[in-house]
């Protein structure tokens, strides 16, 4: 099977050493190994189908960061035999955190791991657009954080953690959320004021937020955590363990967070348009339908043991 490697040059801050790898890869003079560079936003996802379309099925690495993973995904659906590969070089990386080392090396010889997807269908007005998620998408406080972070992270000196964390506070001043009526598998969960709702495939976003420890990319399951409108001071005390990813454990945090696991949960805002975070690129949407897909990719690499 032939491997491409789709390299996003602008993913993360750029670094020599991801430019010269791509270089190398390129001259290797392999003809089962091919580099494309993308030279816009979509444009991973639309040469994977040209490439389909023209050459049949490959192992379609995306050198980049989650947003890239996203495109390569979006591409390889409903195209038979495709694979998928992930060689970190963006800021936030959540996706990769589920698994063990991926180096060029793991990515050629790495055995395949059938991964759930999630399909979303977000609403505009009269249109309707379909993405789907290979990690997380964000709705509130941490979507409006991850809004200020894809500006944060150009900044020099400011990692793709770093950018997360001064980003989470600056909102936390403002502290935006969004008023959204939730129902899961057909079930009302959530009717007014929340401060943020994740629903995870896998357990990372942020740049390491642990947000959704209980999460499996391969349980034929959507994770959701559904954090109340409560108060600056009470979200910061829940702050560290929320990184960690040991926040479930802490006494009554079921009077703050709704956790809970679905095949389907219908978002639908009662403020009009809201912001929308899927795998890190943010949508615009006054309603949206998560649903899951299980074994929806096969994915080059071994998630990690607990």
């Amino acid at each position: 099977m032939k491997t491409v490697f789709i390299y996003n040059e602008h993913a993360g801050k750029k670094k020599g050493s991801d430019a010269t790898l791509i270089s190398q890869l390129s001259e290797r003079g392999d003809s089962e190994i091919s580099v494309y560079t993308t030279k816009s936003i979509g444009d991973a996802e639309e040469y994977v189908k040209i490439f389909c379309d023209d050459n049949g099925s490959a192992r379609f690495v995306a050198c980049g960061g989650d947003g890239t993973l996203c495109e390569v995904l979006n591409g390889v659906m409903e195209r038979e035999g495709c694979e998928v590969a992930l060689l970190p070089m963006g800021t936030g990386n959540d996706f990769c955190r589920n698994f063990d080392s991926m180096t060029v090396d793991d990515i050629l010889s790495s055995d395949i791991t059938k991964c759930d997807a999630v399909k979303c269908t977000l609403t505009l007005g009269d249109k309707k657009r379909v993405v789907y998620s290979a990690n997380m998408v964000n709705i509130g406080f941490d979507c409006n954080a991850a809004d200020m972070t894809s500006s944060m992270k150009k900044k020099p000196f400011i990692s793709g953690t770093l950018a997360y964390v001064v980003s989470v506070l600056v909102t936390l001043i403002k502290k935006k959320g969004a008023s959204l009526l939730i129902e899961a598998d057909g079930k009302v969960i959530h009717n007014g004021e929340l401060l943020l709702t994740t629903a995870a495939n896998g357990c990372f976003c942020g740049g390491g937020f642990m947000s959704n420890p209980h999460a499996s990319l391969c349980d034929g399951l959507i994770d959701v955590n559904i954090i109340k409108n409560i108060s600056r001071s009470k979200f910061i005390t829940l702050l560290p363990s929320y990184k960690k990813g040991t926040f479930l454990n802490k006494k009554g945090i079921g009077n703050i967070i709704s956790a809970l696991k679905c095949k389907m949960i219908k978002y639908t805002s009662l403020t009009g348009t809201v912001k929308v975070c899927i795998d890190g690129e943010i949508y615009d949407a006054d309603g949206m339908t998560l649903e899951i897909v299980p074994e929806a990719f096969k994915f080059a690499g071994q998630i990690k043991s607990v």
